[in-house]
């Protein structure tokens, strides 16, 4: 049963994206205000991965209620394992211990984006 749910799974993927990413969960482990300092220099961080063409998203999560819990998400592009916890590693949040977090490779199999561009006037809107 298992070879052929298997390989009914392989022919359903075959033709999906499969673009590997790297899935970074990060918590805070000192208080918000404790992290203010690092704040810029972690988002100048962001930034630069983001032009150098690293990052694929980042920011926070909020809890259901919509307050904001002490979990962000970050997801790179990285070649392997050893790169994506080097990037994870150099956030200086991580480095100054504000931060912990857990590192995941992520398929990116389904889903849309959508971009939608005005001549008229040059604006831009992503959905």
């Amino acid at each position: 049963m298992s070879q052929e749910y298997d390989a009914a799974a392989r022919a359903m993927t075959s033709s999906m994206l499969g673009m590997k990413l790297w899935v970074i969960t990060t918590r805070n482990v000192v208080d918000r205000e404790n992290t203010a300092p690092l704040l810029q220099a972690h988002i100048d961080h962001q930034v630069r991965l983001e032009k150098d063409g690293v990052l694929f998203g980042a920011g926070p999560l909020r809890n259901p209620d919509g307050s904001r819990g002490d979990l962000g998400l970050i997801i790179i592009r990285a070649a392997s394992a050893e790169e994506a916890k080097r990037i994870a590693d150099s956030d200086p949040m991580h480095k100054a211990g504000a931060r912990t977090y857990t590192l995941h490779e992520w398929t990116l199999n389904e889903g849309r984006i959508t971009i939608s561009v005005d001549f008229s006037d040059q604006r831009c809107r992503l959905a």
